[in-house]
């Protein structure tokens, strides 16, 4: 090797070391001190206080076997009350939870960042359209944001997003075949997963069953198979090489469902596993100890218009790959749906939600979960 060619390779090695750290590195950003109220109301953006008939809705007694409590500590709260994000991912140690309901709009641009050895939130680089229900997903440096709702849980987006965390910017990558919000997006080999959801027509919110990859390598999306039984507000999550879809609703939370299939991709195929014990939608679900944890959720019966009957689930039950059984542990301190659920070290962080069925009341909550 002849000197220029010897320095040539030095210097690419060196930028690709160099590009290697900054996908870990954190972007100084502004600190966003926690809010002093854990509720608010959507419509007023007033200060919450939890009625009797609310907290009657809370819902923590799990069917499933039980396991290890586990405990629940208190966290530094949301710089502000929300909820509907759908759901959060993690990245380098951070959490990130974008979008959803807050401040009396549905439509928010939020991009709050969690660091856990802090206990402090940040302000990120705000999303270039609020929206709720915006599905999440995190690898190789970028946060991934896709569709979303531009009305309160309807009205579809196609609009895609990647956050590039070391430069604190969003931009523009080829927008979803088909809009959609609710969907659960997940990483799996380095292409980017979406999976289910709801679509059009906007007053119908009906559920899909839609697949669709993202290769960030073309910027182009590609269409696998489809998820059977459509649905939308899943967990969902990648482990072992498979992808889990757990729970969600088919249509409205009238409708939820226990079902719980696994994508293998090496055949292009779904297959099941034990249901979720607590059927619910709108949960949060992450991988933990080599186990999927599912918490929080939401039921409920609409009656002229109105919910009657809800529930706000508080329920931790876990899933193990290798026996297919689920078990129960400690429940959430505070029942809340579409929460922003994490795992960081040895710890599960659940921030956010909604306090009571539907989108009315908005939480700043934020506690901890660990088997330790």
């Amino acid at each position: 090797m002849d000197r220029r060619t010897f320095l040539t390779s030095t210097a690419s090695l060196a930028l690709a070391a160099t590009a290697a750290r900054a996908q870990h590195q954190h972007t100084p950003l502004p600190q966003a001190p926690p809010s002093s109220e854990p509720f608010t109301g959507l419509r007023t953006n007033a200060p919450h206080h939890i009625s009797p008939d609310e907290q009657a809705q809370r819902v923590t007694e799990s069917p499933a076997p039980q396991g290890v409590p586990g405990r629940w500590v208190t966290r530094a709260a949301l710089p502000l009350p929300r909820s509907e994000m759908a759901w959060a991912t993690e990245w380098a140690g951070r959490a990130h939870i974008v979008g959803g309901y807050g401040e009396g709009r549905v439509d928010r641009t939020y991009h709050h960042i969690y660091d856990p050895a802090k206990d402090v939130w940040f302000d990120g680089a705000p999303l270039p359209r609020g929206a709720n229900h915006v599905a999440v997903a995190a690898d190789a440096g970028r946060v991934y944001a896709l569709g979303g709702f531009i009305e309160q849980n309807r009205n579809p987006d196609h609009n895609a997003y990647a956050y590039d965390v070391a430069a604190n910017r969003w931009d523009k990558i080829a927008p979803l075949p088909r809009p959609r919000g609710a969907g659960a997006a997940v990483v799996l080999n380095g292409r980017v997963h979406l999976i289910g959801g709801a679509s059009e027509p906007t007053m119908e919110r009906a559920s899909v069953g839609w697949h669709e990859v993202y290769d960030p390598t073309t910027d182009k999306w590609m269409t696998l198979k489809a998820l059977p039984g459509a649905r939308d507000h899943v967990g969902c999550v990648a482990y072992n090489g498979l992808i889990h879809v757990i729970g969600g609703r088919f249509n409205t939370f009238e409708y939820n469902t226990g079902l719980h299939h696994v994508y293998v991709p090496d055949r292009d195929t779904w297959e099941t596993r034990a249901p979720l014990p607590t059927t619910r939608s709108g949960h949060g679900l992450v991988v933990y100890r080599d186990r999927l944890f599912a918490m929080g959720g939401e039921a409920g019966l609409i009656s002229k218009g109105q919910i009657t009957q809800g529930k706000v689930f508080g329920q931790m039950e876990s899933y193990d790959p290798a026996t297919d059984k689920w078990q129960s542990h400690a429940p959430m301190p505070t029942p809340r749906h579409a929460v922003g659920a994490v795992t960081i070290g040895d710890w599960i962080y659940v921030a956010g939600g909604g306090a009571v069925t539907g989108g009315a009341v908005q939480s700043a909550v934020h506690e901890a979960f660990t088997l330790g």
